[in-house]
């Protein structure tokens, strides 16, 4: 299932194999994951990518400054033939949503998101409403530098299991995108190739990887560094260290293991950690919570066990 998914987003999505893992890995982990970079980058045409290929409710949510909280959740309409108020859903009733662009929208409206993706639900005039499962919410934003962008606060930030940039794509790659789209947009005609109980059942396997006591404590290890580093105000929270765990689980999985090993750790820290960190004043410059990870994995020793030993049979 793994390989019909990653090959059916490869055929609009060049040169991103990597990226592609870890949204992959979010969305089996239950998680939700922020995309950040320039405007053209293909963000948006990634997470539509997934979407296409999953048989699955999907929505769009284009941020905007005028955007409300009940816009995205729905709002009761009161019906005057018959008397009533009935509930008019918004768009966050889906399986699948691209929160596009999300750091225009002012922060009251990006709040509107936090019930919905930390507790699967979402109350509307005091009544709460259960969210299908699965639940995965794809958000994109431009850098904070750019104009007219409100910066996510940490709470919000800390809802997403991981924050991932599409980077740049080398000259062979972007003459490949060229060539791809040289007459039609590929992404049109992709098909569904998984459906939300397969999604499910992943998820499912993916609970069941077996983590070993000694990549336990080497994730401990890693979040608690970044309580200590003197460069970080805040670090990483408890909710920190239980997203590197069910992601490392869920990464082991997509690549083919039952069993979790350091490298999958090392592989996800920048991806799940770094978003979550709070700088010291005078060292908020882009990338360095990422450069505090990384520094942070190298004086980390990692565990050299068995790490299938003592696993559950």
């Amino acid at each position: 299932m793994i390989k019909k998914l990653t090959d059916n987003i490869s055929r609009v999505i060049v040169g991103k194999d990597e990226i592609v893992k870890l949204m992959i890995t979010a969305m089996i982990s239950g998680g939700h994951i922020l995309l950040e970079d320039m405007p053209g980058s293909g963000k948006t045409k990634l997470a539509k990518s997934l979407a296409a290929s999953l048989d699955a409710d999907f929505s769009r949510i284009q941020f905007t400054p005028d955007l409300l909280p009940t816009d995205i959740t729905g709002l009761n309409v009161y019906n005057k033939a018959q008397g009533v108020f009935e509930l008019r859903k918004g768009p966050i009733f889906a399986n699948i949503i691209l929160a596009d662009e999300i750091n225009r929208a002012t922060p009251r409206t990006q709040a509107g998101l936090l019930e919905s993706m930390e507790e699967r639900q979402v109350t509307i005039d005091g009544e709460t409403y259960k969210l299908a499962e699965p639940f995965f919410v794809i958000a994109t934003q431009n850098p904070i530098e750019t104009s007219g962008t409100f910066p996510l606060p940490e709470a919000q930030l800390d809802r997403f299991l991981m924050k991932l940039s599409m980077g740049g794509l080398s000259y062979d790659e972007e003459l490949s995108v060229m060539d791809r789209y040289m007459k039609e947009d590929p992404l049109s005609e992709l098909k569904s190739v998984l459906t939300k109980e397969d999604v499910l059942s992943m998820r499912e396997s993916a609970e069941n990887v077996y983590v070993s006591e000694g990549v336990r404590k080497y994730i401990l290890d890693i979040v608690t560094a970044t309580r200590k580093h003197a460069g970080v105000l805040a670090g990483a929270s408890t909710r920190g260290t239980l997203a590197l765990l069910n992601a490392a689980k869920a990464y082991a999985y997509v690549s083919g293991r039952d069993y979790v090993i350091p490298d999958d750790v090392s592989a996800l820290s920048v991806p799940v950690l770094a978003h979550r960190l709070v700088l010291s004043l005078g060292r908020g410059s882009s990338g360095a919570e990422a450069g505090i990870i990384r520094d942070i994995l190298k004086e980390t020793v990692k565990p050299t066990e068995s790490f299938t030993a003592g696993r559950e049979r």
